[in-house]
């Protein structure tokens, strides 16, 4: 078995305390070297793809230029999810590492961010002010990993309502992009149309709406359904757990745990397959799945639409 993807929360600490982030109810922890090195020995073989993400702020990471290396030395490729507001600080180091493949902004962090001491005085060496210097600065970052080093960045608004609209601080860092990408156009515009935009080779925009996190505690949804949980992703908690997804915030769906037993063992398990066999059959076998509002979004789509869009998906 192979997963396109497998998720590591190499930290549930976040320097921030955004609203659409899910509360957790976990004890705060990080992974130290040697459960890292232990984890990526077990995942290794399994993927060829680690995406730095669950909960937590990946850039916070004291030790974050060493797993990068560690996964470099397993032939591992890292996409990395971040607020983007500590950059300033790693933002040579990141550029220098051969695993680093990608990386995510979560731009719609923009109103929550109290800019720190160290970096305004980085930002007044760029002489810019204000909720501007953060954008700019992700920006900036973004062209020169892609001219320099072929590296992705993707620029994410994941705050539109129903309606595909959003707020000011998001339209306000649309102009600024505007400017940094001349050749992008309106983006205030192309955000009704588009779910994705390519300002420029390597780096992309994206828009999509708000999402509810799940939960047990949330309304039932349905017990049909597909999703790419234990079919082409999983996700490793900082506590070792396995999950199914990169939504499971609270470990509500524990598959196993890597400090107590092989990944191999879980994945084989049959507990474990028949929660895979039963999504490539459109039944929802887990508690926490059913109470999936992001699953849903998926319900209507054919299996055929489905595989055609996991094998397009760049990212």
């Amino acid at each position: 078995m192979r997963f396109k993807r497998v998720y590591i929360e190499i930290s549930n600490i976040c320097n921030l305390n955004c609203p659409f982030c899910v509360p957790s109810t976990r004890p705060r922890r990080s992974m130290d070297e040697v459960q890292f090195r232990h984890i990526i020995r077990q995942v290794a073989p399994y993927t060829q793809y680690v995406y730095f993400h669950i909960k937590g702020e990946p850039l916070l990471h004291p030790l974050l230029a060493l797993f990068l290396d560690i996964c470099e030395e397993n032939g591992l490729q890292v996409n990395l999810t971040t607020n983007g507001t500590l950059l300033y600080r790693v933002e040579d180091m990141l550029l220098s590492k051969n695993a680093l493949r990608q990386v995510n902004f979560s731009l719609h962090s923009l109103p929550f961010h109290n800019t720190e001491e160290g970096e305004q005085e980085f930002y007044n060496d760029l002489d810019l002010t204000g909720a501007e210097n953060y954008v700019r600065t992700i920006a900036r970052f973004a062209k020169r990993a892609a001219r320099e080093r072929k590296k992705f960045s993707v620029l994410r608004l994941w705050n539109l309502d129903g309606q595909r609209e959003t707020n000011a601080d998001s339209r306000a860092a649309m102009e600024w992009l505007e400017e940094e990408f001349p050749k992008a156009g309106n983006l205030t515009e192309k955000m009704k149309d588009h779910r994705s935009l390519m300002l420029e080779p390597g780096i992309f925009l994206s828009w999509e709406e708000e999402f509810v996190w799940p939960s047990i505690k949330n309304p039932y949804v349905s017990d049909e359904g597909i999703c790419q949980g234990t079919r082409g992703m999983l996700g490793i908690l900082a506590d070792g757990t396995v999950v199914p997804c990169c939504l499971d915030a609270n470990g509500e769906a524990p598959l196993g745990n890597l400090f107590r037993e092989s990944l191999s063992d879980i994945v084989e398990s049959e507990y474990f397959s028949r929660v895979a066999r039963n999504f490539d059959q459109r039944h929802v076998t887990l508690p926490l799945c059913r109470h999936c509002t992001y699953r849903a979004r998926f319900d209507k789509i054919s299996k055929k639409e489905e595989a055609l869009a996991e094998e397009a998906e760049p990212f």
